[in-house]
């Protein structure tokens, strides 16, 4: 029998607990009726986007649960952001993520301007990409919230350049470092870079009313993750021989989607950050269903709240994210659809960064084994019939119940 499937990452998912929270999780304080629901009709577990105890990047850990070693695949962050943002680019393109953010007196004292709206952000991108010449040519643009992308074309050959980004404020932005005499080029190109786009920035507009109003100012590009042509040796959709949409906001896993085949949609009021419509992803999920087999539906901002080290905005953003769930799973044959919720990584509040913490896992719907578990927690997930796993075996665990795995020998 063939089912439909639905994977959900609620990006981030995992924490620890959290003494404000009475020693529990957000993921086990958090009011979440839908998928207590599925926990109770499905079954749990936990797994490792990786390895146990291997922090995971959200893009090594996106590539890993769809069944690819991320060892092998991965060339860097930069590309699929590009990717993301839609443009189209060739192998010998050197492609960089970028943090809008704030400096003041040569020390870095935001790393994300503020988080300024990703209106602002494009705004600021176009007059960057208007007004600024360097030897080579380039495409800068906005991507979500505080975010962008750059693309040094036929750069590639220098991908083993450094980055200039601190990782924390207080801090002066570092020179770009390098390895060869290719990536010296590209790191004379993105000094040269940088220092123009201040002078731009800084004259800005929005930067002016921004410093009026006692905002942080979006005047310097922080530019990090060198990233060329991924190695992707099949496409998900080839491998799996299904239809596959992707539901998604952020520019980063949009750009993985479409790296392994994914037709990637990005409902209206869909942002990627705490002001995301979860109820605009849920009926795209729903009207997708119809026409595709598989459907991916990503949602940030559990991830946002964990780096904010804000653990009751990280217990609203699960809540929201339950109520998506719920209308999902409201509107959806079960009996005849395979759903999975787990994150791509842990981001516990008192890390305020991703760490090597196993990720609640749930399966739930039409051929799934069901556990004792009451509800979806990490204690809970302890407890569950699935164990623990690596990312990888998700998705051939969902494919078998979907009916669409083959038997190895006779």
């Amino acid at each position: 029998m063939k089912r439909k499937g639905i994977l959900i990452i609620l990006d981030g998912l995992g924490d620890r607990p959290v003494k404000e929270l009475d020693g529990k999780t957000p993921l086990e304080y958090a009011k979440t009726p839908n998928m207590d629901k599925l926990a109770k009709i499905g079954i749990l577990g936990q797994q490792d986007p990786i390895a146990p105890g291997k922090p995971a990047g959200s893009d090594t850990a996106h590539l890993a649960i769809f069944g690819y070693d991320p060892y092998q695949t991965y060339r860097g962050r930069g590309f699929f952001e590009a990717l993301g943002v839609g443009l189209d680019l060739d192998e010998d393109d050197l492609a960089f993520r970028v943090n809008f953010a704030t400096i003041e007196n040569g020390i870095i004292t935001d790393r994300r301007a503020g988080r300024i709206s990703t209106e602002e952000a494009h705004e600021l991108a176009k007059a960057i990409q208007e007004n600024v010449k360097i030897p080579v040519e380039f495409i800068f643009v906005g991507a979500t919230g505080h975010r962008a992308v750059l693309v040094l074309k036929g750069m590639a050959k220098g991908y083993k350049v450094g980055e200039n980004d601190p990782h924390e404020a207080g801090k002066p932005p570092h020179r770009f470092e390098y390895a060869d005499e290719d990536s010296k080029k590209v790191a004379e190109i993105l000094e040269e870079f940088v220092q123009k786009a201040h002078e731009v920035l800084e004259k800005h507009p929005i930067n002016k009313k921004r410093r009026k109003e006692g905002k942080p100012v979006a005047n310097y590009l922080l530019i990090r993750g060198a990233g060329t042509y991924p190695n992707i040796p099949m496409k998900f959709t080839e491998e799996w021989k299904v239809k596959a949409a992707a539901v998604v906001a952020t520019a980063l896993v949009k750009g993985v989607a479409r790296a392994i085949g994914f037709e990637v949609y990005t409902p209206e009021g869909a942002t990627g950050e705490y002001n995301t419509d979860p109820m605009a992803k849920a009926k795209k999920v729903v009207e997708l269903l119809n026409d595709y087999d598989f459907v991916f539906l990503h949602f940030k901002p559990t991830d946002a709240a964990g780096h904010d080290n804000n653990p009751m905005k990280k217990v609203e953003m699960i809540e929201k994210a339950d109520e998506m769930i719920g209308y999902i799973i409201d509107n959806i044959d079960l009996e005849n659809t395979v759903i999975a919720i787990t994150g791509d990584h842990s981001t516990p509040c008192e890390v305020k960064n991703h760490s090597g913490d196993p990720v609640p896992l749930l399966i739930a719907g039409g051929g799934v084994r069901a556990d004792y578990t009451e509800s979806f927690g990490e204690r809970e997930c302890m407890r569950g019939g699935i164990g623990r796993v690596r990312g990888k075996y998700i998705v051939p665990m969902m494919m078998d119940l979907m009916g669409r795995t083959e038997k190895f020998g006779a």
